[in-house]
């Protein structure tokens, strides 16, 4: 089991660094474009390409972002021919809602399921500062973290950046019914983004554009486990964006254990690489630390992990662990959770403790997916 493991892993640092993979590559399945993968400069050269006006993106954009439209011919400021070649050659729903699930505290999670009949999860947030979306990379997961829902049954294949930001699209549709806005954005849903590199930076550019969704970058973060190679790129994108790290463990040895990708990327080398990051861009990183009863969360692992970040730059986010009936880690008692962020405050870190979401549903990352789509996850 452990070999098999480590063969993903090596697939995984193969993919980054763009070496000959191990194993033959898998087509990308045939699936219609959606609409929402294109950025304004790429809307108005398709449109060039095809004998329209390339002024007519901003007129789509508006029509997609601003009034939110469901099918193409009520975009009626556009000729009949231009919605029909549209239609012929992007699809403009491109996911349906398989469930949604709301707890009492107004969390929503979505089960979507798309095109090729596979489901993802995407969840609304309330916060006193706005709502949030987390928003999934990947149909599954390669990462195999020990402690998540999402690894179960493994990757089945990356998300075009269309259907990565067709889920915020079908959130604030829902929202608009409410009058209310997606103010914030984070990419912490099922599958690593990094792993899905090129996707993930196209859902950026067009839910930040001031004629696309026109989320702020300072109110976006992007996670990934620690796949290095990618964190040193990120930091050269120079981005206001945020940007956190799934640490999760203060030594190499409990980081292994708890995340595989660790025997590929040593935790030295990626500590190396978040300096990198912060001396770089100038910005902070969030470090985020899921507490696991009896496994990392003694206040011996809190001083060992002061030590760790000592003089990053750096915020570290408590998450005490979903229960997850797929795996056996167990939440750490309210008491110790306190302690542990004692002894960080007291070595001078800053240290929040996430306000927990959706207790009463399906709140834990691939959850609701694992048990509505159980033959996706086996």
């Amino acid at each position: 089991m452990e070999d098999k493991k480590l063969e993903r892993i090596l697939d995984l640092v193969e993919h980054v660094e763009e070496k000959e993979p191990r194993r033959q590559k898998k087509e990308k399945p045939n699936l219609k474009e959606s609409i929402y993968s294109l950025r304004l400069d790429e809307l108005q050269e398709w449109l060039k390409e095809n004998g329209e006006k390339p002024f007519r993106a901003a007129q789509i954009f508006e029509w997609l972002y601003e009034k939110r439209v469901k099918t193409f011919e009520e975009m009626s400021n556009l000729s009949k021919g231009l919605r029909e070649k549209l239609n012929e050659n992007f699809a403009l729903t491109t996911l349906s809602t398989i469930i949604s699930q709301e707890s009492k505290d107004g969390t929503i999670k979505f089960l979507f399921q798309l095109q090729d009949g596979y489901s993802i999860e995407t969840v609304l947030m309330r916060h006193d500062y706005g709502n949030s979306v987390c928003v999934t990379t990947q149909v599954g997961c390669r990462i195999g973290c020990t402690f998540c829902a999402s690894t179960l049954g493994g990757l089945k294949r990356h998300l075009l950046a269309g259907e990565i930001v067709e889920q915020v699209v079908k959130v604030q549709q829902a929202l608009d019914e409410v009058d209310q806005r997606v103010s914030h954005v984070v990419i912490m849903g099922i599958g690593e983004p990094f792993d899905n590199y090129d996707s993930m930076m196209n859902f950026l550019k067009v839910i930040n554009h001031e004629k696309g969704l026109n989320i702020g970058a300072r109110h976006i973060t992007v996670s990934t486990s620690g796949i290095i190679p990618k964190i040193y790129q990120f930091a050269d994108e120079q981005l206001q964006i945020n940007f956190a790290l799934s640490l999760h463990a203060p030594n190499q040895e409990l980081r292994q254990q708890l995340m595989p990708i660790a025997k590929a990327y040593k935790l030295d080398k990626l500590m190396e690489a978040i300096r990198y990051y912060t001396d770089k861009t100038g910005r902070r990183v969030s470090f985020e630390y899921g507490l696991f009863g009896g496994e990392n969360d003694s206040v011996e692992h809190a001083e060992e992990l002061s030590k760790l970040i000592k003089g990053i730059k750096c915020h570290v986010n408590l998450i005490p662990v979903n229960y997850v009936p797929e795996r056996n880690y167990v939440r750490t008692p309210r008491n110790q959770i306190f302690a542990f962020e004692k002894v960080l405050k007291k070595n001078g870190i800053n240290v929040t403790i996430r306000r927990e979401h959706g207790s009463d549903i399906d709140a834990a990352c691939g959850q609701l997916r694992a048990k509505e789509r159980a033959q996706e996850t086996r």
